[in-house]
C-alpha cells in the first residue's frame, strides 16, 4: 500500500496492520494514528520514532521487554509473532548447534540478569555468528548505554517491518 492508502485507513485497520512494527506494542501505532496525514514513508517512521523517544526510560525498557529471547523457547514452540519467527529463522537462530544454543541461552540469561530486559538486535541485518558475538560484547555495557542501543535496534526492526507493509521510494535497507 502507498502512503495515501495508509492515511485513509480507519483507526482499527491502522492498528491491526501496523500494530506489531514495534514488537507487541500496538499502543505506539494507536497513538501515532492521530498524527495523520503522513506526507511520506519517512514521516510515518519519524512519528513512531518520536513517540518512542518521548517515552521515559521506564517506557523504553518496557518496549525492550516486549521482545522475545533470540533462539529462546518461543522460537521452537511457535509462540513468536509471525514477524519475529521469520526474522529469527532468517538469521539462523533456528539452526544453532548444541554448543551455540547453550552459549545463547547462557548469554541471554546473563544479559537479562544484568539489564532487566532481553537482548534486542535487528536479526534481519545479522547472522547467528554476529548475533552471538554482539550478545557477548553487549553484556559488558552500562545499563543506560545498552537501553539506548536496544532502542536503536528496535527502530531498525521497525523500519524494516514498515518497509514490508508500505510501498515507498525507500529501498529495503537502513
Amino acid at each position: 500500500m502507498d502512503i495515501s492508502a495508509v492515511n485513509a485507513l480507519p483507526y482499527e485497520d491502522f492498528v491491526n496492520i501496523f500494530g506489531n512494527v514495534v514488537e507487541k506494542c500496538p499502543l505506539i501505532t494507536a497513538a501515532v494514528w492521530t498524527r495523520r496525514p503522513f506526507t511520506s514513508f519517512n514521516a510515518l517512521e519519524a512519528a513512531i520514532n518520536e513517540f518512542i523517544d518521548a517515552l521515559p526510560e521506564s517506557g523504553k525498557e518496557g518496549i525492550l521487554r516486549c521482545h522475545p529471547d533470540l533462539a529462546g523457547k518461543h522460537l521452537h514452540s511457535g509462540a513468536l509473532t509471525r514477524e519475529s519467527q521469520e526474522e529469527q529463522t532468517r538469521a539462523g537462530m533456528d539452526a544453532l548447534s548444541s554448543a551455540e544454543a547453550s552459549q545463547m541461552t547462557r548469554l541471554n540469561e546473563e544479559y537479562k540478569g544484568r539489564f532487566g530486559f532481553p537482548f534486542v538486535i535487528c536479526a534481519r541485518m545479522n547472522d547467528k555468528v554476529t548475533i552471538l558475538h554482539e550478545l557477548s560484547e553487549r553484556c559488558q555495557n552500562e545499563r543506560a548505554a545498552e537501553r539506548a542501543r536496544g532502542i536503536g535496534e528496535v527502530k531498525k526492526i521497525c523500519r524494516l517491518r514498515l518497509q514490508g507493509l508500505v510501498l515507498s521510494d525507500a529501498t529495503n535497507k537502513l
